[in-house]
């Protein structure tokens, strides 16, 4: 009887540990589709512009913000009509942005348009110095957005999330 009890138990134990097992390994699994479902927009900041969104490089060379907003003032009516949206169905984004050349440090603002940049989902940070690549995560719901550098300062480039 000792024995059948002790073996009977046993077979409890193994059956629990495989079912322990089993779930984290599920849960690892599930973790990994989280990381994988995230789809990663490429941007690339130069003086005054974002590259991806803009018909061509216009190749600004500021020492600092003041010679973007200057350029900007000059430029900007004729650079806004050619701008591309970018077109992203709702879901989950990292916004890798990197600052290609410019010498001050720059940053990223992702936000809703209009009115909706209280309600719609945003992301921010700083920090960009010449070279350095940072990651913006964000899970974008219906509507239009827009993002910038206030840094750079860069002009509001159009999101259309549907």
């Amino acid at each position: 009887m000792k024995y059948l009890h002790l073996v009977s138990s046993s077979l409890v134990c193994i059956a629990l540990a495989s079912c322990s097992t089993e779930k984290q390994i599920t849960d690892n699994s599930a973790q990994s589709n989280q990381t994988a479902e995230a789809t990663v927009i490429n941007l690339t900041q130069v003086g005054c512009q974002f590259l991806e969104v803009e018909s061509k490089d216009y190749q600004y060379q500021p020492i600092s913000a003041n010679d973007c907003e200057k350029i900007n003032s000059e430029t900007l009516a004729t650079r806004k009509s050619e701008f591309k949206s970018l077109e992203l169905k709702p879901g989950k984004y990292i916004f890798r942005v990197q600052n290609s050349n410019v010498p001050y440090p720059l940053g990223f603002y992702l936000r809703g348009e209009g009115i909706k940049k209280v309600s719609l989902p945003k992301v921010s940070g700083g920090g960009l110095t010449k070279g350095t690549t940072k990651d913006y995560e964000i899970t974008l719901t219906t509507g239009k957005y827009v993002f910038s550098c206030p840094l750079n300062p860069t002009p509001d480039y159009p999101i259309i999330v549907n």
